[in-house]
């Protein structure tokens, strides 16, 4: 059974025993709804299904206790808030009791449990391990270990939980600016205001000219990204804006809204160069 879940509301009327795995964005890409995973995976788990946790919008941004929450499976990149870069390694996390009990769809050399025997017969390794399924990219791994050893030196600072709560006052700060200073046009925020349902990004719903207004954006230095919506009032184009806690400060905030402001009340993005479509958005 595949269902499309946007909401806690639909997962509780949808998730039943049909179900054998549930598949969630822990904080939803285009959005930045943020689900409560303790309470999903236990919902779940009361049917009978496993859960598999999408990290990307999460790791390095957001508190994630997977075995707190009971999670079965987690997956991830390491080119965002982890700050690895482009190209950086993907991750993946299976909780202790399928460790040894999964079997690899994509078995690897890197995975076997003696890769330098050369046995013609496959042999998964122990645990974690098993889950490799090619050999390691030497150089993007450097990358990645540099971006998160720069996420925990914030460790004697207050770690996740300090990150969290800058996080929190910069997307505040950014949705109380665009309400002040952008209120001449239509730019609904579509992030959750409540804390405990939001990551560490806002969307701003921008139903006309959204590709263009982050193309003038982009233009001035302010780097976020559009994400075509398909046309409805439910499913609107966004412009979508990261805040990595790391780095990001609070007078960016002031800027980027400065910026944004600019861009609409000029008219600057009607220009030619800011509606030529590339590939990537």
């Amino acid at each position: 059974m595949t269902l499309k879940l946007t909401t806690a509301e639909e997962l509780s009327q949808d998730l039943t025993a049909d179900v054998a795995v549930l598949m969630l964005t822990h904080v939803n890409y285009r959005s930045g709804r943020m689900f409560d995973m303790a309470a999903v995976t236990a919902q779940a788990h009361a049917v009978g299904a496993l859960t598999v946790w999408d990290l990307a919008h999460s790791a390095g941004a957001v508190p994630v206790d997977l075995n707190a929450a009971q999670a079965d499976f987690a997956i991830g990149c390491g080119y965002k808030y982890l700050n690895g870069g482009p190209g950086a390694p993907a991750f993946v996390w299976a909780h202790a009791r399928h460790a040894d009990r999964f079997w690899q769809p994509l078995s690897g050399w890197m995975g076997h449990a003696h890769p330098f025997t050369f046995d013609t017969l496959y042999a998964p390794a122990q645990g974690i391990s098993r889950y490799l399924c090619g050999s390691p990219a030497v150089l993007a791994m450097s990358a990645l270990e540099c971006g998160v050893d720069t996420l925990l030196a914030a460790e004697p600072h207050g770690g996740m939980a300090a990150l969290r709560a800058k996080s929190l006052k910069l997307t505040d700060l950014f949705i109380a600016q665009v309400r002040e200073r952008c209120t001449a046009h239509s730019l609904p925020v579509v992030t959750p205001t409540s804390h405990g349902e939001r990551g560490s990004q806002v969307s701003l719903a921008c139903p006309q000219h959204g590709y263009a207004v982050m193309q003038a954006l982009i233009a001035r230095g302010v780097i976020g990204d559009f994400r075509a919506g398909d046309g409805t009032a439910a499913e609107p184009d966004l412009l979508r804006f990261g805040f990595t806690p790391l780095y990001v400060r609070f007078v960016d905030v002031f800027d980027a809204v400065t910026a944004l402001a600019a861009v609409l009340d000029s008219g600057e993005w009607r220009e030619a160069r800011f509606n030529q479509k590339a590939a990537v958005t």
